[in-house]
């Protein structure tokens, strides 16, 4: 009698299974039928030569694509938007003066709608800044002290709609932090001159940069030294750059987190 009552369950669970069974099968299908029909759309933007490290995609107020890039083969720093009435890719050369362009990040200023590059001239190991201002790109030098530069993230703060920069120094092993005030660029802290966020070992390889909605800024990063992803912010109680390990707990055959933040 109690193989009975359990072999009753067991035809009842699996009547039910199968009702479940049925009433899903339409859910799957038409998921299985929708992905079916997904496919990706690739496109040459630019083959003239070797181009297209370093890469930054933004959109524009439009929702038209842009691309930042280093043509390797002439060794400089280009610019791709997607112009919708022509229906084709824009190439502009953006800045040529020696090897630049290397590290190139992307954004459009908020107020006027322009596109900016924040980029690394590999020549005079510099970090540069590009800006389009209706009718040509003006470039201006951010940072000289030492080999400055490189793995840099660009993004405009929300109050006053400036560009800001993260970015290595690999004469000193630092990550750094760069914004224009309006006239020049500085830093948060009162120095006059772009800030040392973190100078603790070998610090700040493959940065990104973002803001709050209180208009502070905050860095992820690379900790070279210590293999171990960081992250910083700038205190504005304190006035002050506060650093923060947020992961260095990896696999003992690996023990290297945090690159390509």
């Amino acid at each position: 009698m109690k193989q009975c009552k359990g072999l009753g369950r067991g035809l009842a669970a699996l009547t039910i299974g199968i009702l479940l069974l049925g009433a899903i099968a339409p859910f799957f299908s038409s998921y299985q039928a929708s992905a079916a029909g997904i496919t990706w759309h690739t496109e040459t933007v630019d083959s003239s030569g070797n181009v297209g490290y370093y890469t930054s995609l933004a959109f524009d107020s439009a929702g038209n694509p842009a691309i930042s890039y280093f043509d390797y083969a002439e060794a400089d720093l280009k610019y791709a938007r997607w112009d919708a009435s022509s229906e084709s890719w824009i190439i502009q050369l953006v800045d040529s003066t020696g090897q630049v362009g290397l590290y190139t990040s992307l954004a459009f200023d908020p107020k006027d709608k322009n596109p900016s590059i924040s980029y690394y001239d590999a020549t005079n190991y510099e970090l540069k800044y590009a800006h389009w201002n209706g009718s040509s790109w003006v470039k201006q030098i951010v940072d000289t002290a030492g080999n400055v530069g490189s793995y840099t993230s660009l993004a405009f703060d929300p109050k006053n709609n400036f560009p800001a920069i993260s970015y290595y120094d690999a004469s000193d092993g630092d990550l750094k932090y760069a914004r224009w005030n309006g006239s020049k660029w500085v830093g948060r802290s009162d120095t006059g001159k772009p800030d040392v966020v973190d100078s603790d070992g070998s610090v700040g390889s493959y940065t990104s940069l973002a803001f709050d909605a209180d208009d502070n800024p905050a860095i992820s990063y690379y900790d070279v030294t210590n293999r171990d992803l960081k992250y910083a912010h700038w205190d504005e109680d304190e006035s002050e750059w506060v650093e923060e390990t947020v992961d260095s707990t990896v696999p003992e055959e690996t023990e290297d987190v945090g690159r390509y933040t």
